[in-house]
C-alpha cells in the first residue's frame, strides 16, 4: 500500500477521536499508511484570516482529506472551510464516521456533494477508502466545489 499524505479535519470535540486515527498507522494490525497533517493543537489566535492561512498550509501537499464526522461536524464552519479548501487543492475526500450513533445526515452536504466515501468506524477499512480517495483527486479540483460559496470561517 502507497503511504498517503492526509489531511485530518475534525470538529473541536472530536479531537480525541482524532488523536486516535493518527495512532491507526502504528497499529500493526491495521493496514493503512499515511503521514498525516493536521491541527490537533488549536492555533493560538483569533485572527481569522491567520487560521485560515494555518489550514492552507497544512493542507498544501496532501493528496486526501479525512474528516472525521461527529455529531456537531455539520455545525463546524472551521471544518466547512477546511473541505472547501481540500477541494480547490484536488483532495480525495474521505468521511468516517466516528461512532456508530452517527448517521448519513450527520455528514456535511459538501462531502456528500462532492463524492466523498462515506465509512463507519472501522480501522480495516480506512487504508481502502484513503487510496480510493487519493486516486480521485485528479477527478476533483475547483470547478467541481459545489456547496456554500464563501461560507466564511467563523469559530466553531
Amino acid at each position: 500500500m502507497t503511504t498517503r499524505r492526509v489531511f485530518i479535519s475534525y470538529e473541536g470535540s472530536d479531537r480525541m477521536k482524532a488523536k486516535g486515527f493518527r495512532l491507526l498507522r502504528w497499529n500493526k494490525n491495521v493496514d493503512v499508511e499515511f503521514q498525516d497533517r493536521h491541527l490537533l493543537d488549536p492555533v493560538d489566535s483569533t485572527n481569522d484570516q491567520y487560521i485560515q492561512q494555518c489550514i492552507r498550509d497544512e493542507i498544501k501537499g496532501t493528496s486526501t482529506t479525512v474528516v472525521l464526522v461527529g455529531e456537531n461536524t455539520k455545525d463546524s464552519d472551521w471544518v466547512d472551510y477546511e473541505i472547501e479548501r481540500s477541494l480547490k487543492e484536488g483532495n480525495g475526500l474521505v468521511a468516517i464516521k466516528v461512532d456508530d450513533e452517527i448517521t448519513d445526515e450527520d455528514v456535511p452536504d459538501k462531502l456528500k456533494e462532492n463524492g466523498a466515501e462515506i465509512v463507519d468506524w472501522n480501522p480495516d477499512e480506512f487504508g481502502d477508502a484513503i487510496e480510493r480517495a487519493a486516486s480521485q483527486r485528479s477527478k476533483v479540483g475547483e470547478s467541481t466545489v459545489r456547496g456554500r460559496a464563501g461560507a466564511g470561517c467563523g469559530r466553531s
